[in-house]
This record gives structure tokens, sequence and C-alpha cells, in this order.
């Protein structure tokens, strides 16, 4: 099976004043299509980096990055930009919600640069809430909404544009032990249901162990 996404020997090398610092030091990872993955490793280990690469956020120092088999180095600005809106969703610890936009206000924007008119935006940002159980909840600011429920909108924002693959740096750090059970229990379904493809990275390997098909852990910028 061609893997959907795939590190080959990538490395990120930081300039800090005189010193150079290695964030990833020579990884290579692949992900197959609707695979849920899990990294784990110690703050500083390279897991966050390594997603930003993944998501086209970052470029490597060396290495490349690869998606359905193609080089992202290549890429043009325009096509990088398409790459994020279309190909990759991301989702973080904080949510990144615009807090003066109601929940469905949220999803509708990502739909918005994806070239969706507005009442096509409109009906697929209610679906997309009611996918992650948010149905209830459309109009509503994130300020009157709980974590769980601001990091299933993000969910929905991020899957706006059917991605093929989902990039979750620690969803679940901001949320309670019942909440993370929960959302990563969505996260599942809908690499079960949809053949979507998860990598997210965590510290709380109980979840990992429960919901990833495969662990990955990374130590000093490496996978071991």
């Amino acid at each position: 099976m061609t893997p959907i996404l795939a590190a080959q020997e990538v490395s990120k090398i930081y300039q800090m004043g005189s010193n150079s610092v290695t964030a990833l030091d020579n990884v290579s990872l692949e992900i197959g299509e609707g695979e849920f993955v899990a990294i784990q490793g110690t703050s500083g280990s390279g897991k966050s980096t390594l997603l930003n690469m993944l998501g086209g956020l970052d470029h490597p120092s060396k290495g490349e990055v690869f998606f359905a088999s193609k080089p992202l180095g290549p890429f043009s600005k325009k096509e990088m930009a398409r790459y994020r809106r279309f190909s990759v969703g991301m989702i973080f610890q904080n949510f990144n919600l615009i807090p003066t936009m109601t929940a469905r206000e949220n999803v509708a924007l990502a739909l918005a640069f994806g070239g969706l008119r507005g009442q096509q935006r409109r009906t697929r940002s209610s679906e997309l809430l009611a996918r992650v159980g948010l149905g209830d909840r459309l109009t509503h600011k994130p300020s009157e909404l709980s974590g769980g429920e601001q990091q299933r909108v993000a969910i929905a924002r991020a899957l706006a544009n059917s991605p093929k693959v989902l990039l979750a740096d620690e969803p679940t750090g901001n949320l309670d032990s019942i909440r993370a059970h929960e959302l990563l229990g969505l996260l599942r379904e809908m690499v079960d249901q949809d053949s979507l493809t998860i990598l997210m990275v965590t510290h709380d390997h109980e979840l990992a162990n429960s919901f990833a098909d495969r662990i990955v852990f990374m130590k000093d910028g490496r996978v071991v």
C-alpha cells in the first residue's frame, strides 16, 4: 500500500544566533491511508516540528515530505496553500477559534476559503457541526461552549474542505479525561467510517493505546 503521507530522511535545523539547534534528525515515517497514528515523546523531542513539516507549515532543512507520492518541496506558494486548504486539516491544543464568530461562522469561514458560496456554506457547516455532535450549538460563540465543544468545532472546521489527512497536535491537552475520550472516540469513528487518516501528537499514553492503530515514539528529534 502506498502511504498517503510520508517523511523521508527529514531534518530541521534552526539557527539560534551562533548556535544551530537540530529539531528533527533524519526522520523517516510512513502513514497509510485510513490509519490512526499517534506520536509520543518528551517535550522537545520534535513531535510538533514533524507535524508542521507534514502539514506544510514549515519546510525541512533536508529530506522531503510526500503526500500521495508527490513531493511537497517543488510546490509553489499557491500549490502549498492549496495543499494546506484541501489535503490536510490541522487541529491544535488551544482550538484557535475566532471568538467573535459563532460555531457555524467559524466553520463557514474555512469553507469560504475553500470556495463554497453562501447557502452551500450554511448547509455544509451545519452538517459538519451535526457530525461532531453540535447540531444544537450552531449559533453559540466559543465563550459559550465548553472546551470539549470548542475542540469539536475545531475538528468540524479542519474537516470543512474534506481533507484526506487530519493532523492533531495535543488535541486533548486542554480537556479532562472524559472529554478527551469522547473526542478521540469521535476521531476513531471518522477513521473507521470515512477512511480519514489521522496523525496525532499526544503525551497521553493511555489515550494513544486506546484509540490509535500504531504509536510512534520520538526522542531528541529522531524516531526511536
